[in-house]
């Protein structure tokens, strides 16, 4: 038998990369990478018009009115994408520079969850967007003083906001404001309302209000719990 050199291994004509393509159930096999509905998440933009309405800056996105999005997310369902993710665009009537709209539980994003919930039930999950930019005059995540971000009181307001989405019928709150703490008090929060699986042997959280975070109270004394964040695994 005659051997390559060493410095050939690895190379052709040693190395046939062509080997592993030559039929389909072969190309899966050996496949790095497979992409399936299963692994997508489907953005929705609604708005609170009785039209949709194109995104000039996205071809091919449009602006859904809130029936539109409800059967997006049945045909999400039917093609096997496993979640939506809801994205509101408010009615500049509606805005104010504390976002305060976003604590309305029949804002635009919360009819829109029941009406989606109403169809889909458990089967599809449900992501919102957790953030008051689309709820500002001024456009930005946080709440504004003297031209500046205030971070603290922001986060207050974005776990309310967070627990306000959950009681809608959201499956999952996805924070993007950028504030610093805001997560470790969102789980907070989401935790004192009882939105989290509980295993029999943990005490039921308060469902007190008064003991939600609020401006008042700072990061620090804001309570900690166990729980964790759900999150799909990577394959």
């Amino acid at each position: 038998m005659t051997h390559l050199p060493p410095s050939s291994h690895g190379r052709f004509p040693t190395t046939r990369l062509r080997r592993n393509r030559q039929h389909g159930w072969f190309r899966a096999m050996v496949a790095e990478t497979c992409l399936t509905p299963a692994d997508l998440i489907w953005p929705l933009f609604v708005h609170g018009k009785e039209e949709s309405e194109p995104v000039a800056a996205m071809p091919g996105v449009e602006r859904l009115p809130i029936a539109g999005v409800v059967r997006a997310a049945a045909e999400a369902k039917a093609l096997g994408i496993p979640a939506i993710a809801l994205f509101p665009v408010i009615d500049p009537a509606d805005k104010a520079a504390d976002g305060s709209h976003a604590l309305d539980p029949n804002n635009l994003t919360c009819q829109a969850v029941r009406a989606i919930k109403a169809e889909t039930g458990n089967d599809l999950g449900l992501i919102c967007d957790v953030a008051l930019d689309p709820y500002t005059t001024h456009g930005h995540d946080g709440l504004l003083q003297d031209g500046q971000i205030l971070n603290d009181e922001t986060v207050a307001v974005l776990a309310q906001q967070a627990v306000l989405l959950a009681e809608a019928g959201c499956h999952v709150v996805a924070p993007s404001d950028m504030m610093d703490g805001r997560v470790a008090a969102i789980r907070a929060a989401l935790d004192m309302s009882a939105f989290w699986l509980m295993p029999p042997s943990m005490p039921r959280p308060t469902t007190d209000p008064s003991a939600m975070p609020s401006a008042a109270m700072p990061p620090s004394t804001w309570p900690r719990h166990s729980a964790w964040l759900t999150r799909r695994p990577t394959r």
